[in-house]
């Protein structure tokens, strides 16, 4: 029978393609772990690592053992998690994954909420890309995450959170690549546009790996067109900033919309084009009691249900 251990230090070379970096994060001597791993493949009678001078990859049969020492780990992890919380209760920490600007604008009535329910768990939060909270996500490092749909990974499933209309956000000033219907816009306070009729103007988009800039894409791609990219950033507030100062225009969520003198001016889309925000989680990982109270209290009150 092999030993948890053995394949946590397997995994752990695999992710770090370095015994020294492994034998690091497993917080034993790099030695002792390239020992462990070689009698490991002597037992099985085969080669798990290719070792070359550039670096170590699994063999075909070393990603085969990869892959089910992945689920075994998981299935320990949850097992032991499970058995805990049935005989001490619910845990004391949650961790909830989220973008910067969405978290900041829908976590904090939602956790003001829950800490008066659950006033000693303590809430770890942990701020990344849509593309690396679905990660963290399937891989059980987060409990759930707060996400846009569509979701990528088929290993997710989630409870809807809620459903906002997005707009056109454009300079509040004339610029020199606008168009005579924008200008008119401008000028006569408009207030419901066809999308189209930017196509050609330029606009200014979060990088890849962000779900909203996919969310926008597949807007324009549905009013015929591919958006001439200007800027790109990591921050839907640095686009409305330079969207504000004239260097393009930009889709955002209602929810993020400034309403102050230097803001863009904002119009809604005659398509009616909205993002649904979800609580993600794996339905392959066991989802602790402090995560299901929380998902239940938002459920409850909403009447709503688990979607997969």
């Amino acid at each position: 029978m092999i030993e948890i251990r053995l394949l946590k230090y397997v995994v752990a070379v695999n992710e770090t393609k370095n015994f020294s970096r492994a034998a690091e994060l497993l917080r034993i001597a790099q030695p002792s772990l390239s020992q462990q791993i070689a009698k490991l493949e002597r037992e099985l009678g085969l080669r798990l690592f290719f070792r070359t001078h550039s670096g170590i990859t699994p063999t075909p049969e070393g990603m085969a053992f990869i892959e089910k020492a992945v689920r075994i780990i998981r299935l320990d992890e949850d097992l032991e998690r499970e058995m805990k919380e049935h005989s001490q209760g619910i845990g004391q920490e949650l961790s909830i994954g989220t973008t910067a600007i969405t978290g900041g604008h829908v976590l904090p009535p939602l956790l003001q909420v829950f800490g008066k329910q659950f006033p000693r768990v303590r809430i770890r939060l942990v701020e990344a890309s849509s593309e690396q909270l679905e990660d963290l996500t399937t891989k059980g490092e987060v409990d759930f995450s707060i996400l846009s749909l569509p979701l990528k990974q088929p290993q997710l499933t989630y409870v809807p959170l809620l459903t906002e209309p997005l707009l056109l956000a454009l300079p509040k000033k004339e610029q020199e690549w606008m168009s005579n219907i924008v200008l008119h816009w401008l000028s006569s306070n408009t207030e419901l546009v066809d999308l189209a009729q930017v196509s050609h103007m330029p606009f200014v988009l979060l990088k890849e790996g962000f779900g909203f800039r996919e969310t926008v894409l597949q807007i324009c791609a549905e009013n015929g067109f591919q958006p001439h990219i200007a800027f790109e950033t990591s921050s839907i507030e640095t686009a409305q900033a330079l969207v504000a100062h004239g260097l393009g225009i930009t889709v955002i969520p209602k929810m993020v919309a400034h309403h102050d003198e230097g803001s863009p001016r904002y119009i809604a889309i005659q398509s009616a084009p909205t993002r649904t925000l979800v609580f993600a989680y794996s339905k392959e990982r066991y989802l602790c009691l402090t995560a299901q109270k929380f998902l239940e209290t938002f459920s409850d009150k909403q009447g709503l249900k688990t979607t997969t």
